[in-house]
């Protein structure tokens, strides 16, 4: 339970980057009221939980009638999240974590933020949806094992808007070359797990016959 809580948690927290999301939420918000800048945090989260708790609930059942085999999304959620886990030990964005440069200019004219792009794509983005479904599956019909893999969801979630309420001192406190540091770190981590994944993936598959 200790390590599917611990795979849970790095897993969550590399995809979803509360801390890269509240330097975003920062920049867009740097012209707004606390009152304003609390009202889009809050929301923002709340809509986003909503996504990742759905995939992660119903995410499996959706792909098995797609006909995708478990060992067909092992496969490709490591490929995905790899893909993510370089693009975070590079420092650059990613499609998977972030915002494109027009996603984020048609952003700044916006009012209303919460829901593109804080809580989609920057929150529940495809490498947080593809790693809720995975985890789920993982846990292989164990309800606590599966209750262990929303739990930490939530718990990564709540300090993603705790992160949002708190976006200007952590932009302030961490600057660029600190927030580097932390995804560079989680990017490590993400690329190791999501290498596992692979690996499970293809053993499960039988196309290598030992």
């Amino acid at each position: 339970m200790i390590e599917t809580a611990s795979l849970a948690l790095a897993t969550f927290f590399a995809t979803i980057g509360p801390i890269d999301v509240a330097a975003v939420f920062a920049t867009l918000t740097v012209k707004g009221t606390q009152e304003y800048k609390r009202s889009m945090a809050i929301r923002a989260t709340l809509i986003a939980t909503l996504i990742l708790v759905a995939f992660a609930l119903f995410g499996e059942l959706l792909l098995a009638s797609l006909g995708i085999s478990l060992a067909a999304l092992r496969t490709s959620g490591g490929i995905l999240l790899l893909l993510i886990g370089i693009d975070m030990v590079f420092a650059r964005s990613s499609g998977g974590t972030s915002t494109t440069d027009e996603e984020e200019h048609e952003a700044v004219s916006k009012q209303d933020i919460s829901i593109f792009p804080i809580a989609t794509p920057l929150i529940a983005g495809p490498g947080a949806m593809g790693a809720a479904i995975l985890l789920m599956a993982n846990a292989e019909d164990d309800l606590t094992l599966q209750a262990i893999v929303v739990a930490s969801l939530l718990a990564v979630l709540l300090l993603t808007g705790i992160s949002l309420l708190l976006a200007s001192k952590i932009h302030h406190l961490l600057g660029i070359t600190g927030m580097h540091v932390i995804s560079r770190i989680m990017g490590v981590l993400l690329s190791a797990l999501a290498v596992q994944f692979i690996f499970d993936g293809i053993k499960q598959s039988g196309v290598l016959v030992t």
